[in-house]
Formats: structure tokens, C-alpha cells, sequence
């Protein structure tokens, strides 16, 4: 371990002397290849969601002022009770490093060891510890062959490998390939831009299975949920979600 990490120190020195990379933030220099496109800067700044703050137990929206309740089961925000998941965390805020971590990965299939590491971390923690299998948010057909991947799927391959969890990108598929959101648009037109997206092709490997969907962000939790009632209705026993970001 310690040759390990003096060698990981040698090649981040190295990197910074002969290849430097500026922030995607601050345009200051990333010193370290694990911190990816941001600065440890930048990264100390962006809002990393942990166990001191208050979340809806269902959605995971954070509520940033005092609640009046007895266990984090009864943390409500009622605007998420039409969503057919069973719960959604994310690793923190859509701003600062974690943004320009997500663009980063929908330019180029790869996650940064920070990045993962912040999955791992919010995978362990309740209510994601019940889960059994992942599966990547899918993209429509048109839309990976444009890209030439999803990026979802670069993220839930990394979770696999490191959690052990048995990782599934066959069972659900894209069969409604919709307008990219806009900017503006309401909840309601994202819900119907996603309605019956979304359809399971393998229910045998999803039937009795506590689902974990993996995404870059949550949004309004439109996709997710449509993901989640075509996951239920092929027979899983629930469906946790977990992303990079949510936007606040």
C-alpha cells in the first residue's frame, strides 16, 4: 500500500509537470488524476451530500432547515408521492465539481476514482444497502449510437466491480426515443415526455429483485420513475435509485 500510494504521488507530480490540466471550474491545475476534471479546490466546495444532512426519505430532496420529526423515515416532501420508486439518493449537488464531472462523462466514457468512490459511499448507506442488482438508466438505441455510449452504464460497471453487485444492462431497454429536456421545461412535460419509455425484455432476471438504477442526475425523478414502473411491473420487489448529482 505504501509503495502503491508513493508511486500514485510520483505519477500525479509528473502529470502536473509535463501535462498539466487545467480545472473545467477554476482553471486552476488538477494535481491529482483522481480527482478528474476538477481541482481538489473545487471539489472541497461543491456540496457532497453525507449523514448530517436532511433528506426526503423517498426522493432525497434536502431539506436545509430544522425538522420537527423523530426518525428520517417520517421526512416527507409530498411532492414525490406519484413516483413509482422506492427511494432516490444522489452524491450531492449539480453544481461545482460534480457538474462538470457529469459533463465531463457525457463527452467521454470514463469516471474519475473520486467519483466512483462517492458512488460506493452512497450506495452504503440505508436506504440503498437493500439492493441486489444494478441497472444503468438506458438510452434509446439512436441516441448510444450517436454518443457511442451511456454514460450511465460507464458508471454502474465501475459500481459493479467495486460493490460486487451483479450488474444488468439487458433487462431494460429505451423503446420511445424523446426531445432532450429543455431548459424551462415543467415536471409535468418531462413526466410526459418519458411515459411508457421504457420496457423490461428479460423479467425473469428483474422478478423478485430489489433494483438499483443508476443515473448521471435527478431532475424531477421523471425518468427514473417511469424506469421504476416498468421494473415493477415485470415483477421486482423495489426500485432504489442512486445518481451523480441532483439539481436543487
Amino acid at each position: 500500500m505504501f509503495l502503491t500510494n508513493t508511486l500514485n504521488r510520483l505519477y500525479d507530480a509528473g502529470l502536473t509537470i509535463f501535462y498539466p490540466q487545467a480545472c473545467a471550474i477554476c482553471g486552476q491545475s488538477v494535481e491529482a488524476r483522481a480527482d478528474g476534471v476538477a481541482c481538489s479546490n473545487c471539489w472541497c466546495e461543491t456540496r457532497i451530500f453525507d449523514d448530517t444532512f436532511t433528506f426526503c426519505w423517498k426522493c432525497g430532496e434536502v431539506f436545509f432547515q430544522p425538522l420537527a420529526v423523530k426518525n428520517i423515515g417520517e421526512v416527507s416532501c409530498r411532492r414525490c408521492d406519484w413516483q413509482a420508486f422506492t427511494a432516490s439518493r444522489a452524491c450531492g449537488a449539480y453544481e461545482g465539481a460534480l457538474r462538470a464531472s457529469v459533463l465531463s462523462l457525457k463527452r467521454s466514457p470514463y469516471a474519475c476514482a473520486r467519483l466512483i468512490q462517492l458512488l460506493v459511499t452512497t450506495q452504503k448507506r440505508p436506504p440503498l444497502t437493500e439492493v441486489t442488482r444494478i441497472i444503468p438508466v438506458p438510452l434509446h438505441p439512436l441516441r448510444e449510437k450517436a454518443r457511442g455510449f451511456n454514460q450511465a452504464s460507464v458508471i454502474a460497471r465501475e459500481l459493479s466491480r467495486r460493490t460486487k453487485l451483479p450488474l444488468d444492462e439487458r433487462s431494460l431497454s429505451r423503446v420511445a426515443h424523446s426531445e432532450r429536456y429543455r431548459a424551462g421545461m415543467s415536471p409535468q412535460a418531462r413526466r410526459t415526455s418519458v411515459e411508457k419509455a421504457f420496457v423490461v425484455t428479460h423479467p425473469r432476471l428483474v422478478a423478485n429483485e430489489r433494483i438499483l438504477l443508476v443515473d448521471d442526475v435527478y431532475t424531477t425523478g421523471a425518468t427514473v420513475s417511469s424506469c421504476a414502473e416498468a421494473l415493477l411491473a415485470a415483477g421486482a420487489e423495489a426500485v432504489y435509485v442512486l445518481t451523480i448529482a441532483r439539481a436543487l
